[in-house]
């Protein structure tokens, strides 16, 4: 199954810093998840400034339960408490955009 999941960012004077301190490790476990075929697209959601706020990833997982279970639960920004409001939507990528 394919998910989408879109993770917005704290709104507080810190929030920017947050995610700074977790991004490495974001990052980490962003390129472990598209080398098993789990992330197949991500992106930072900017604001009207250009700085990030947010975050959108599709996903491949067998169900919601793996999504959290396998990922989720221990993201980086999640821990670290970067994303204040997560929407977790199932998706269909178009057969000439899937990898």
């Amino acid at each position: 199954m394919q998910f989408i999941v879109i993770g917005y960012d704290g709104t507080d004077e810190y929030a920017l810093e947050r995610r700074m301190a977790a991004r490495e490790a974001h990052l980490k476990v962003a390129s472990e998840m598209s080398s098993h075929g789990k992330w197949l697209y991500a992106a930072a959601i900017l604001n009207d400034n250009g700085n990030m706020c947010g975050s959108m990833i599709v996903c491949e997982f067998d169900s919601i339960e793996e999504l959290k279970a396998k990922w989720l639960n221990s993201e980086p920004y999640v821990v670290g408490n970067v994303w204040e409001k997560i929407e977790i939507k199932q998706a269909k990528v178009a057969p000439s955009f899937a990898k």
